[in-house]
C-alpha cells in the first residue's frame, strides 16, 4: 500500500532546503526552526479550505524567512516625513548635520575624552567642552547639559526652588506633548507653584504681590505650542528684571524651543533668541537642544555662573546627564554657529526652513508621473500649495509656504495611506479633505523614494 504524501513538508526537510539554510546561516538555527513551525502551524490551519495546494519545502522556507525578516525590522527606522511638520517630535525633531553625525559616530566608535583633561593628564568636567561653545555663541556666564528641556527645568527647580515657591503666571501654565504639564514638573521638583494674574492678563503687580520671604524662583514660560490673543497682557522677563533684582529672587526663562539665531534672516517670524533673553537680565534660561537649535536631544541651562554651578552640583545631575555620543553631536551642532554666514547650508532644520519654493515646484514635477503611474487610473495625483508648520511648539501659528501632492483613490484613502507606511522606507503625509497630502518640503532622498513606489501595496489600486 502506498502512503498518501502529506501536503505539508516536514520541518527538517524546510530548514534543509536551499531557502531554509540560508535562514538558518542568517538568523540562527534555533530561531528559523520555530518560526518555520509557526509557518507549518499557520499552513495546517488552512488545509482544508478550497483550492488548498501543497507546499513545497522551500516555499514554506520563503514564508518563514519573510516573517523572520519582518520580526527583524526596526522600530526605530527611517521614514520620508512629508507631514508638513518640520520639527515632528513623533519623527524624531530635528536632523543631524552631517559634521554633528559624524562627530557622533566617532565618539561611539573610540573612547574620548569624556570626562579627562588632556592638558593636566586627571578628570576633567564632562559638560565642559560644550559649555565653553554655550558661553561663547550666548554671553552667558556658564552652562551645564542635561538630557531635555523638560529635565533642566526640573534639575533647576529642585536646585532653587525645592520647597519653596515658583512664582508662575496662569497664561503660562503650559502642557506639552505627554500630556507633561509645567505644574506637574514643579511637583516633581519638589516646588510649590504659585499661580499669579488671570490666564489671558497678568501684570507686574501680581509678581510683586505674590513675592514674599518663602519665593524661590519667578519663572517665565514660553507659550511654545499655543498663543493667547485677544484682550491680553503679560509681563516681559525684561519688566521683571529689575523687581527680582530689588527682591533677591532668581528670576528664569524657560525659552522651551530655544534659538541662537535670529529667524527673521531666513524669512521666518522673529522668535526671541537666548542671547536676548539673558540681554534681558534673566538670571537663567533653559532651553533644548533638538528643536529650533537644530541638534540633538538636549537640555540646555545657561545664566548665571553660581545658579549654574549649584544646579551642576546636585545629585540629581548625574541621573539626567547627557551621554557622550549626545555631547559630541551637540558641540559639534554648536560649532557651526560660529559661522553664520553658512548656517542655512550645513543645518538642515535651517536648510528646510529656507527651501526655495521653486525647488519644491521642480519636486512635484519630477515625482508627479511617477506617483501616478503607481497608483493607475483608480488614483489621482496633483499639485497643490502647502503650509509647512515648523513644530515641536516653536512658532505655533506660523507656517512657511511649501508646495505638495494631493493623492486620491477610488478605495479607501487611510488604506493607501497605511500602504505607504509599509514601504520599505515608510513615507509618512496627512489626510485633509480625503485625500493623502504629500509636504515636499523636507523630501531629502528623491531617488530613494521615487525606486520603493514599484514596491507599493495593492491597496493603491
Amino acid at each position: 500500500m502506498v502512503k498518501s504524501q502529506s501536503p505539508l513538508p516536514s520541518v527538517d526537510d524546510v530548514l534543509n532546503s536551499a531557502p531554509g539554510l540560508a535562514a538558518v546561516a542568517r538568523h540562527g538555527h534555533a530561531a528559523a526552526r520555530d518560526s518555520v513551525r509557526a509557518t507549518l502551524a499557520e499552513l495546517r490551519r488552512s488545509l482544508n479550505a478550497p483550492g488548498f495546494a501543497p507546499v513545497s519545502a522551500a516555499a514554506a522556507a520563503a514564508l518563514s524567512a519573510k516573517a523572520l525578516d519582518a520580526a527583524e525590522l526596526r522600530g526605530q527606522r527611517r521614514v520620508f516625513n512629508l507631514s508638513g511638520t518640520i520639527l515632528h517630535t513623533n519623527l524624531g525633531r530635528a536632523i543631524l548635520a552631517e559634521s554633528a553625525a559624524a562627530a557622533a559616530m566617532e565618539a561611539m566608535r573610540h573612547p574620548v575624552a569624556l570626562e579627562f583633561d588632556l592638558d593636566g593628564g586627571g578628570r576633567g568636567g564632562r559638560d565642559d567642552a560644550v559649555r565653553a561653545l554655550i558661553c561663547e555663541l550666548t554671553g552667558a556666564e556658564s552652562a551645564c547639559l542635561v538630557n531635555n528641556n523638560a529635565a533642566a527645568v526640573l534639575l533647576m527647580l529642585n536646585t532653587l526652588s525645592k520647597d519653596r515657591e515658583t512664582i508662575v503666571s496662569r497664561g503660562e501654565l503650559i502642557e506639552i506633548g505627554g500630556a507633561f504639564r509645567m505644574p506637574e514638573i514643579m511637583a516633581g521638583a519638589g516646588a510649590r507653584l504659585k499661580e499669579v494674574g488671570a490666564t489671558n492678563r497678568t501684570h507686574l503687580s501680581d509678581y510683586q504681590r505674590a513675592i514674599g520671604p518663602d519665593t524661590g524662583l519667578i519663572l517665565k514660560v514660553h507659550t511654545s505650542n499655543y498663543l493667547i490673543q485677544g484682550f491680553t497682557s503679560e509681563v516681559s522677563a525684561r519688566e521683571l528684571a529689575p523687581l527680582a533684582r530689588e527682591t533677591s529672587v532668581v528670576l528664569a526663562d524657560d525659552l522651551g524651543s530655544g534659538t541662537l539665531a535670529d529667524l527673521t534672516q531666513f524669512g521666518l517670524k522673529r522668535e526671541r533668541t537666548v542671547q536676548e533673553a539673558l540681554g534681558d537680565g534673566v538670571d537663567l534660561v533653559t532651553f533644548s537642544g533638538d528643536k529650533l537649535l537644530g541638534g540633538p536631544q538636549a537640555g540646555i541651562i545657561a545664566g548665571r555662573a553660581d545658579l549654574v554651578r549649584a544646579c551642576a552640583n546636585n545629585p540629581l545631575k548625574r541621573a539626567l546627564r547627557l551621554d557622550k555620543i549626545r555631547l559630541a553631536a551637540l558641540e559639534a551642532t554648536l560649532q557651526l554657529y560660529r559661522h553664520p554666514e553658512t548656517l542655512s547650508r550645513r543645518l538642515p532644520t535651517l536648510g528646510f526652513f529656507t527651501r526655495a519654493l521653486a525647488e519644491l515646484e521642480q519636486l512635484a514635477f519630477a515625482l508627479q508621473p511617477a506617483l501616478a503611474a503607481v497608483l493607475g487610473p483608480a488614483g489621482q495625483v496633483e499639485i497643490v500649495p502647502c503650509g509647512s508648520q515648523i513644530g515641536s511648539g516653536a512658532l505655533p501659528l506660523e507656517t512657511i509656504p511649501s508646495v505638495g501632492l494631493s493623492l486620491s483613490s477610488s478605495g479607501s484613502i487611510d488604506a493607501l495611506s497605511l500602504a505607504f507606511r509599509r514601504l520599505p522606507v515608510p513615507v509618512i503625509g496627512h489626510i485633509a479633505r480625503d485625500r493623502l497630502i504629500f509636504d515636499l518640503r523636507c523630501l531629502d532622498d528623491e531617488k530613494v523614494f521615487v525606486e520603493q513606489l514599484s514596491q507599493l501595496g495593492g491597496a493603491s489600486r
